[in-house]
């Protein structure tokens, strides 16, 4: 899609600008005329030898006719030697039944068909006109322009510039300095403006391309470009080379961008980047697109979102994230994040992997399915599906639901481990301050002294069990009722060393920012399998019944 954009825009702008070069070296080899300029009618005719030897003085309803082409005028200077003449008032120049330039003042020379038209000049070829007070016509070429300011009205916009041309053949105009257009017309309130130093304009299609620095703006929303197309029939625009389109606290940046005004749409290309100033994230990736009316985005192809809420910047990445805005434009309204597959997440203070992510803003509550697992430190928490609320954009609690398993690595051999049905975590500052395990609760504890001196491995069965840590380190643990063994450390059993389900996943574990993009999955065998629920058995009228019999 953004090779076809760029592609249709690039050839735009060539064939614009090869018409330009080809104009400018044709005006220099031009091929006089042979024709004459005749004289069709005049109220009266003389002479003046004395003050212009060389010209008929025309007076009242003067008609000229030349190639196809009439001119009238209330008076006019005929030079017939040199196929020319000069006319005052009202003057009017017809060429078919398109075309219509009126002034006040027309030099005309018929050998090089060249008009030259002063004084409220006004253009009229197919439903549009051009305004200005100088107009050049080469009637040779069907170009005209003007080098004191014009104002080009078509049927829904228009244009204003310091200088520019206008071919009624090609229907093109060409536009600089102080380039200003406005869609639709006035007195109409302006939906679209484009400001800009250099406009190529298709009068017939509505399609204009701005060459260099320029400013579009649609409402709330402006595009910066310096390479770009807009078209004003449908108010779509094409815009290349990073330029940048902002609406509000929203930036959107990209090799290619294309705005949708009436749908109110986005699509970035090409390293693309959106900017949420306001809740401080971005979403990055080769594609980006987002939907102001619904506040809707997604983003996909080396997508990454970064949140710099807080200190440090959390990285995310997975092959595509979406955004719903919820009850948009309403005291109620809050967002919904989706990731997946292969979600992978780096901050300083936090690591995560999971296959996919929802992330609720109304309960501020995370997600995470299939196979998640969690970093802080040296300490690594995972489960069937981990659940984690915020409170200002900081951890403040988890559940780990089924199969949760917790290992806190101490070195190279020796790990704290507790695995249970269930898991929950609490958060203080963003570190765990204590956790709970629920239901088949088996534990790995190697306790130290004073001295921060390993003692023995502590193995122990429970049905519960709350661990409070200070420091990122276990400081206290209880437990209503509990079977176990505190073995010397040399005496420790092998085979209680690790639990039945114990894993360091530290080989999958982000590493940076940019080792995000590098999946790196569970070895085989290792990886979690949902626990099966069977459904309660449904007892039926005959089941009762039997067991009346029965009793």
């Amino acid at each position: 899609m953004s090779q076809r954009v760029r592609a249709i825009a690039v050839s735009c702008l060539f064939l614009l600008a090869v018409s330009t070069v080809v104009m400018g070296v044709v005006r220099k080899k031009r091929k006089p005329s042979d024709t004459r300029v005749h004289l069709v009618h005049a109220d009266k005719l003389y002479y003046n030898m004395r003050e212009n030897p060389l010209a008929q003085i025309l007076v009242g309803n003067v008609q000229f006719s030349h190639e196809g082409t009439l001119m009238y005028c209330d008076s006019a200077l005929y030079y017939e030697a040199s196929n020319s003449f000069d006319a005052y008032g009202h003057v009017r120049m017809v060429q078919g039944d398109t075309l219509t330039l009126t002034g006040e003042v027309l030099y005309y020379d018929g050998m090089d068909q060249l008009a030259k038209v002063r004084e409220n000049v006004v253009l009229r070829h197919r439903g549009t006109t051009l305004y200005t007070d100088s107009l050049d016509y080469d009637r040779l070429y069907s170009l005209g322009y003007f080098f004191d300011g014009g104002r080009l009205v078509d049927q829904q916009s228009q244009l204003t510039s310091d200088w520019g041309e206008y071919s009624p053949q090609t229907r093109e105009a060409i536009f600089n300095y102080n380039v200003v257009l406005v869609n639709p017309l006035p007195p109409a309130r302006a939906k679209s403006t484009l400001v800009t130093d250099t406009l190529h304009y298709n009068t017939g299609t509505g399609v204009a391309v701005a060459l260099g620095p320029s400013n579009i703006d649609h409402g709330q929303n402006h595009i910066y470009t310096e390479h770009g197309v807009y078209n004003t029939r449908t108010d779509h625009s094409y815009v290349l080379d990073r330029s940048i389109l902002q609406n509000g606290y929203k930036h959107v940046v990209g090799d290619s961008v294309t705005w949708d005004g009436k749908e109110k749409i986005c699509r970035a290309y090409g390293n693309a980047i959106y900017t949420d100033t306001l809740n401080r994230n971005k979403f990055s990736g080769n594609y980006i697109m987002y939907n102001d009316s619904l506040g809707y985005a997604e983003a996909a192809d080396s997508a990454m979102v970064m949140d710099y809420s807080q200190g440090d910047t959390l990285y995310a990445h997975a092959d595509s994230f979406f955004l719903h805005t919820i009850y948009a434009n309403t005291d109620s309204m809050y967002r919904m994040l989706f990731a997946y597959p292969r979600v992978r997440a780096f901050r300083k203070d936090i690591q995560a992997v999971c296959d996919s992510l929802v992330y609720n803003g109304r309960d501020s509550l995370a997600v995470m399915y299939k196979d998640p697992i969690v970093w802080q430190g040296n300490q690594q928490l995972l489960g069937e599906k981990i659940m984690v609320w915020h409170n200002d954009s900081t951890v403040d609690s988890a559940h780990v639901v089924n199969q949760a398993l917790s290992v806190e690595r101490l070195d190279s051999v020796h790990y704290n481990q507790v695995s249970s049905n269930e898991m929950y975590a609490y958060f203080r500052d963003g570190d765990i301050n204590m956790t709970e395990a629920n239901r088949n609760v088996y534990v790995v504890y190697y306790p130290y002294d004073d001295d921060s001196l390993m003692i023995g491995m502590n193995y122990v069965e429970s049905s519960l069990m709350r661990m409070w840590l200070k420091e990122r380190k276990v400081s206290r643990i209880w437990m209503p009722a509990a079977t176990g063994t505190m073995y010397p450390l040399s005496q420790a059993p092998a085979d209680r060393r690790f639990l039945n389900n114990f894993a360091w996943f530290d080989y999958i574990r982000p590493k940076d920012p940019q080792d995000i993009f590098n999946y790196r999955g569970k070895k085989a065998g290792t990886e979690l399998k949902e626990t099966v629920r069977h459904a309660a058995p449904r007892q039926t009228l005959q089941g009762v019944k039997d067991k009346l019999k029965e009793n």
